[in-house]
């Protein structure tokens, strides 16, 4: 619970203080938005620090954390263009008006912002502090239940948080809720669980640096997403439309997918690494 306090505190304090902020000091547009997502980190990331060592709840050396992140998003990048691929082969999607320099332009800044507003923070607090506290209390089991409960509660806990600091600040305090405005709660609830398997699938498969697995993961998972499914919204320089209502099932079926080959990365780990646990 604590690992989830501090991130939905930490995510609330981004999405209340940082438009203030970019108000103040004049910003907009994606230097607005970097300022939000550094102080999610800002905050989650020293107090998780401050109760636990960084290698209890996964960092490593900056040698195998490169190779964790990579692999991460190696793993997910492969699992996504394997099933999203199907589905393009099956007239579920059909891509249009790729805009290669737009393209570019929107993975470097989305990468920037998902980093700092949800990928390290979150994994900090969730799949490093609070999965890493409860297996060792509780076993493998608990522990993932446990912290999938968590990170279901964290983005409803985060908007109270950003509206009580929007109304202090003179502010709209905008949508509260535990699903984002305009998604099913339920839907999203769900997608949210087998997120949760995937991201702990992830961090669990690795010997050394494994958080940098989850957050690679967590990384390349929102990159995908926006631009299969926001792309125009998103300005991602990909136009990706949607042929039938069964295409959003891609989603979580790629994420089985990934989930499915971080457990066998994990069997192989495990077989190369005694003791390994």
């Amino acid at each position: 619970m604590a690992g989830g306090l501090i991130m939905a505190v930490s995510l609330g304090v981004g999405n209340g203080l940082g438009p203030v902020l970019a108000d103040v000091t004049g910003t907009g547009g994606f230097t607005a938005r970097l300022i939000a997502a550094a102080l999610v980190t800002v905050v989650a990331v020293p107090c998780v620090l401050r109760l636990s060592h960084p290698r209890t709840v996964g960092f490593g050396s900056p040698g195998a954390s490169l190779r964790a992140f990579l692999t991460g998003v190696g793993v997910t990048a492969t699992g996504a263009a394997l099933v999203l691929g199907t589905g393009t082969a099956m007239g579920l999607l059909v891509w249009q008006q790729l805009d290669l320099v737009t393209l570019v332009g929107f993975l470097v800044t989305n990468a920037a912002v998902a980093f700092l507003l949800e990928a390290l923070p979150e994994e900090t607090t969730l799949r490093g502090y609070a999965w890493t506290s409860l297996r060792g209390r509780f076993g493998p089991v608990l522990a993932v239940l446990g912290t999938t409960a968590v990170f279901m509660l964290v983005p409803g806990a985060s908007t109270l948080v950003t509206a009580g600091i929007a109304r202090l600040a003179g502010d709209d305090p905008g949508h509260i809720g535990i699903a984002p405005e305009g998604q099913h709660p339920v839907d999203y609830l769900i997608l949210l669980t087998i997120f949760s398997l995937t991201l702990i699938a992830a961090r669990a498969a690795l010997g050394h640096a494994p958080l940098w697995a989850a957050i690679g993961t967590h990384l390349a998972v929102l990159t995908t997403n926006r631009i299969m499914l926001q792309g125009e919204d998103r300005d991602t320089g990909v136009t990706v439309e949607q042929a039938s209502g069964d295409a959003v099932l891609l989603v979580p079926l790629y994420l089985v997918v990934v989930t499915i080959a971080f457990l066998a990365c994990r069997r192989v780990t495990r077989r190369h690494t005694p003791g390994e646990e």
